[in-house]
């Protein structure tokens, strides 16, 4: 029987989802002022290095949304989140205590691994006491809140900089994954039952991953989905080299950063009230094109500025161009598991892992590539657009 105390409301638990649901984006994004301090503290030879954590922290994500959400199905949702908890622990201290930047990657790929659980199983949560326009309701709920997060995390890693090291950062995600633990243990109910639960299938998810890669439409749409998010990760990981050193921007980093992050909410919040007027592939297919456009001239334009265009140029790109992938993320994640019915779940975890480990090659492989200039960037966003643009066409006209 689960513990709890006292009765929680509607409003505990959207506030309980949406925090776990960031506790992926607040290791991520408060990391951004310090990577490259810890890079060089910790020995990193070549100043690109410093994208890797980044980029490890996404590995051992992508490995952890594939086993989590079938995991929870059979053992339960609370017990799984309490085992991803630990293990964040786990890597949060391998981090704090880091004496050399082999031991940082490890302990950021491993709580990345930890990090998965909340993020995948609290979805479940909520899907496991409502369904249809119910759940899309506290959904909504859950990213109104979620969405302030790449907003503030910045700020607060570089008021941390400010005040301490560091190494403060990983104390406070020990603090953190604590407080959403406990909370979870005293005051959630356990939502998934024992007489629903399923045991756990190797055989149920290799058919489910059979299902994902022979349907064009889920296929399509989730290599688009991972071309379109290794652009955003090539930005998480030279992010902090372009603003903070090649601009001279320094502490104002974490504004540009939450500047961009404001632009990702504004379209989530327009396509929330334009998709059902005017649908999910339309405002996908010009969002795609005007990003696309938008990569294509600013590429131009870095080459014939050597590679520095002015900063004004660079935030106006930028702005616009994020606007255009908030409205893409949540569509084309939608539109590959539109066809998957009764196996949305583990189609879910398949299409997620399969998405990211796309974008982590892509996106790492295009970061390694900074050279003190905007052009790969601009490169970038040019080429996993037009990929992205392919396979969508590929699959819309097999659907058809």
């Amino acid at each position: 029987m689960s513990k709890t105390l006292g009765k929680q409301t509607a409003a505990e638990f959207i506030v309980l989802v949406a925090l776990l649901n960031a506790m992926v984006a607040m290791s991520i994004d408060t990391m951004l002022p310090a990577i490259g301090s810890i890079a060089s503290e910790l020995g990193a030879v070549d100043p690109n290095s410093r994208q890797f954590i980044i980029t490890s922290f996404f590995g051992g994500m992508t490995l952890g949304t594939l086993i989590y959400g079938p995991w929870s199905d059979s053992i339960g949702r609370k017990p799984a989140i309490y085992a991803g908890l630990a293990l964040y622990a786990v890597g949060s201290l391998m981090c704090l205590f880091a004496t050399n930047f082999e031991m940082m990657l490890i302990g950021r790929f491993v709580q990345g691994f930890g990090a998965a659980a909340p993020r995948i199983v609290s979805i479940a949560m909520v899907r496991d006491g409502s369904a249809g326009a119910a759940m899309a309701k506290v959904m909504s709920f859950v990213m109104t809140v979620f969405m302030l997060v790449p907003i503030l995390a910045p700020s607060v890693g570089q008021l941390v900089l400010f005040i301490a090291s560091w190494r403060f950062i990983f104390l406070g995600f020990l603090v953190m994954g604590a407080i959403v633990g406990v909370w979870l243990w005293l005051r959630q109910p356990e939502t998934l039952p024992r007489e629903r639960r399923a045991p756990l299938s190797p055989r149920a998810l290799a058919a489910a991953a059979r299902d994902v890669v022979r349907h064009p439409v889920t296929m399509g749409y989730t290599l688009a989905v991972g071309s379109i998010f290794g652009s955003f990760i090539c930005y998480l990981g030279t992010s902090q080299q372009i603003f903070a050193e090649q601009y001279g921007q320094g502490e104002l980093f974490a504004v540009w950063f939450g500047v961009f992050a404001i632009a990702i909410a504004m379209a989530m919040i327009l396509n929330a009230k334009l998709v059902m007027r005017y649908g999910m592939r339309n405002l996908s297919k010009w969002a795609l094109r005007a990003s696309i456009v938008l990569s294509a001239l600013f590429l131009l334009a870095g080459l014939l500025m050597n590679g520095h265009p002015p900063l004004w140029m660079l935030g106006v790109y930028l702005f616009a161009n994020f606007f255009c992938s908030g409205i893409l993320f949540g569509n084309y994640n939608a539109i590959a598991l539109e066809p998957m019915g009764r196996i949305a779940g583990m189609a879910a975890a398949i299409s997620g892992a399969l998405s990211s480990l796309i974008a982590i090659l892509t996106g790492s492989y295009i970061g390694q590539l900074y050279d003190g200039t905007v052009i790969p960037l601009a490169a970038g966003f040019t080429v996993l657009g037009l990929a992205a643009f392919g396979l969508t066409e590929w699959a819309e006209r097999r659907r058809a």
